[in-house]
């Protein structure tokens, strides 16, 4: 390893930064939050990550109930309700919470926290609305593994918005005749000036009650209508549907739709349908075979073998005939002897902020399905889909499937990589050029002043924040002093640089660690003086975010530490907790990059440190971190230098300094892979999150590849293009965030080989 080579994006973290803003007295006095107090009973509207909020009848502060958040060593259990407001307007915010490590705050804005408090104490946070803003999300939560807290008489203070009403009841078919249909519906919440009756998007109706009749329509016609309700503020989302056929058929009936399986056993299986307008009957199909009729909208299939399938269609008629069959739904008899197969074909079928549907082919004998992230159960249905709720705004999840039935449970499925939506806008390139600066020293390429740095980098690296000793947490940063380094400039002007490349959109970022900088943080006092001391160096110099750059013996995992989801070594807790704080601190826009060696993170695929016997216990150290901050970290580039032979998702070696190194160790990455001894699998990153470290040059370390290598491997992974043989576990990548270096120095002292070759071309890609 070159001296202070290269440098680990440090992973931001969750705790929230306790300002509390200071602001003008709110206009009005209102509580606008809605069951504040959770007097009802229920959550509603409140919402809770990971189902891990509730209501309790102890302890209360005031009144029968409170909220219950059970934090996990995952999730912090963050409630949250959405409410207008108005623009330019200045509200507080208060709740009564108990509990370690309680926060109270606005999404975006100002927060505040406690660090314990046996009994309810009470928190207030002040804020003043944007100059168009009309809603805010306020919360509350705990912390990571602090466990249970709980929250009541929860108030925001102010004058209410006026937002579109809610959506109305879903309306319900009244007196039909041969020429119209008598709807109605339940009323919205909010502000409302009337309803609007939609067919399709055409409006058939508008009504300022709660009924409506449309009229003219032809004898045995079918329609469907949606309910939106509408104030001068907008419309609301738009109801359920219903549909209905007016009477004087005297043709065959539509397809009955909804049929859906509703009861088994053994040797029988229930089943309901909608009823069809016009139709006198119903016959339900297994294939072309009959199996029930009857003038009902349900039917029980019985004389059934035990664990066996079947399928089945319905249609409707009346005296002109039969309509076409419906769709089919299948279904299973209990009674199976044996587990049933693995169901295949595991997929996405929507995503949004804070969910994803699912979907997948049914295995046979199949009673029932159980949905896993990781070992835990997030689902648990009848059918082949299943919607995750309750996630992280940009947040990567891998998911399994296995069938079950009265025998057993089938092996999983593969892992299916899910990210939600809802990203963050760091303001950087799609594709980027990362370089590390020696800020603080030259290293035998020279000195480089952060005004002469070249705008085709976008991310720059200042090498390096150092401790003061190994396990202090104290981090300092000083420049390059002029003895080493003739030219160096001033503070001031180092600082008026760092400005103008922010102003260009560039990102300065300080590196912790290093090849000589080491840092250990054993203890928890060690953890809070590295948040402090790192934040002072981001603080001085205006800095964007820092990287985490961890080498040597800076990460190693304790015997018995053998599930990087729930680490224990304190070494590693305690940075996980330290880059949770920062990222916290300085909120979304906080960039956080990571440059481990592959010995701490692809060599956990054949070696883990906390589980094999006899290995060196820094193998695969880094991703218990990596793990803990997927949904925090900006960019990952790996060292692909100073590195042994490494194997790949090919169970073949490959070594440095050739296309096929960089293809195989991002495409881990990309496509995750089970960690060695555990059985459990590293989830994928998001595409944006990957790059990939090579030095500038030959003499900046060992490992340099080619700039037509490095292109090469970067058209496999981003086109599946010049591929060399290999091929790609996780799909092209076509969001891969770009190249890093070491360094910036060294590309100069090459004559800029590397930067001049490669900015073009990540400029270029699609």
């Amino acid at each position: 390893m070159i001296r202070r080579s290269r440098i680990v994006s440090a992973a931001l973290s969750l705790l929230v930064a306790g300002g509390i803003l200071a602001v003008a007295s709110p206009a009005s006095a209102a509580n606008l939050l809605a069951n504040p107090g959770f007097e009802s009973g229920a959550l509603s509207p409140w919402a809770c990550t990971g189902g891990l909020g509730s209501v309790v009848s102890t302890p209360v502060r005031s009144g029968t109930k409170a909220l219950q958040g059970a934090a996990s060593a995952s999730d912090n259990a963050k409630c949250t309700q959405t409410v207008s407001v108005q623009p330019s307007t200045a509200y507080v915010l208060t709740g009564w919470v108990r509990g370690n490590y309680v926060y109270l705050g606005v999404t975006g804005g100002a927060s505040t926290w406690t660090p314990g408090a046996a009994a309810f104490t009470s928190l207030s946070v002040s804020f003043t609305t944007g100059a168009s803003q009309t809603s805010v999300e306020v919360y509350t939560h705990g912390w990571y593994g602090q466990g249970t807290y709980f929250a009541d008489d929860l108030s925001l203070d102010g004058p209410g918005g006026t937002g579109v009403p809610g959506v109305p009841g879903n309306p319900a078919a009244g007196t039909i005749t041969n020429t119209s249909i008598a709807l109605s519906w339940g009323a919205a919440s909010g502000t409302v000036t009337g309803y609007r009756v939609y067919e399709g998007t055409t409006v058939r109706a508008t009504v300022t009650g709660t009924s409506a009749t449309i009229s003219g329509l032809a004898a045995c016609s079918a329609h469907t209508y949606t309910v939106a309700a509408y104030n001068s503020t907008g419309e609301s989302a738009k109801s359920g549907a219903v549909s209905a056929t007016t009477t004087g058929c005297t043709s065959v009936p539509p397809t009955p739709g909804g049929l859906a399986v509703t009861g088994i056993t053994n040797t029988s299986i229930a089943l309901s349908w909608n009823a069809s307008s016009g139709a006198t009957g119903y016959r339900v199909y297994e294939g072309t075979t009959q199996v029930a009729s009857g003038t009902g909208t349900s039917a029980t299939i019985s004389g059934l073998a035990a664990c066996s399938g079947h399928s089945y269609t319905v249609a409707a008629y009346n005296a002109s005939g039969e309509s076409a069959k419906s769709g089919a739904v299948s279904a299973t008899t209990t009674g199976c002897t044996t587990v049933p197969p693995t169901p295949g074909n595991l997929r996405t079928t929507a995503t949004a902020n804070n969910s994803v549907s699912l979907a997948w082919n049914a295995s046979t004998g199949a009673t029932g399905y159980k949905v896993y992230e990781g070992s835990t159960v997030v689902a648990t249905v009848t059918g082949t889909t299943a919607t995750i709720s309750g996630l992280g705004t940009c947040s990567t999840h891998g998911y399994q499937v296995s069938a079950t039935n009265a025998a057993g449970e089938s092996p999983k499925s593969g892992v299916l990589s899910v990210t939600t939506t809802g990203c963050v806008n760091t303001g950087l390139p799609k594709h980027a050029l990362i370089g590390y600066l020696h800020a603080s020293f030259a290293n035998g390429s020279g000195y480089l002043r952060m005004a002469d740095v070249p705008a085709s980098w976008d991310i720059i690296n200042l090498a390096f924040g150092e401790p003061t000793s190994v396990t202090s947490g104290d981090i300092r940063f000083r420049q390059c002093p002029a003895a080493e380094c003739p030219g160096v400039e001033s503070e001031a002007d180092f600082i008026a640089a760092i400005r103008a490349k922010q102003a260009q959109g560039k990102k300065v970022l300080i590196s912790i660690g290093g090849a000589n900088g080491q840092v250990q943080l054993t203890s928890t006092a060690a953890r809070d003086t590295f948040v402090s001391s790192v934040s002072a160096i981001i603080d001085k110099y205006g800095l964007n975010g820092l990287d985490i750059d961890f080498e040597g013996h800076s990460l190693y995992l304790n015997p018995g530490d053998g599930d990087f989801r729930n680490p224990t070594t304190p070494v590693i807790v305690n940075l996980i907790s330290a880059l949770r704080t920062l990222k916290s601190r300085y909120g979304s826009n906080f960039i956080l990059t990571m440059a481990p060696e592959t010995f701490f993170v692809q060599l956990g695929y054949q070696f883990y440190g906390g589980t094999c016997s006899g290995c060196d216990n820094r193998a695969g150290s880094y991703l218990p971190v990596i793990h803990a901050l997927r949904n925090d970290i900006t960019v990952l580039h790996v060292q692909d230098y100073n590195s042994g032979p490494i194997m790949g998702l090919d169970n073949q070696y490959h070594n440095m300094g050739a296309a096929d190194f960089h293809i195989a160790m991002t495409d881990m990455l990309k496509a995750g892979f089970t960690v060695a001894n555990t059985g459990i699998t590293f989830p994928a990153l998001r595409q944006d999150q990957i790059a990939f470290g090579v030095p500038a040059a030959v003499s900046a370390g060992g490992g340099y590849t080619t700039p037509a290598q490095v292109q090469q491997a970067v058209n496999c992974l981003v086109k599946n293009q010049t591929c060399g043989g290999y091929t790609l576990r996780g799909g092209t990548s076509p969001d891969f965030r770009g190249l890093m270096t070491w360094s910036i120095n060294w590309d100069k002292y090459y004559g800029w080989e590397f930067s001049n070759s490669h900015e073009t071309f990540l400029n270029a890609l699609p």
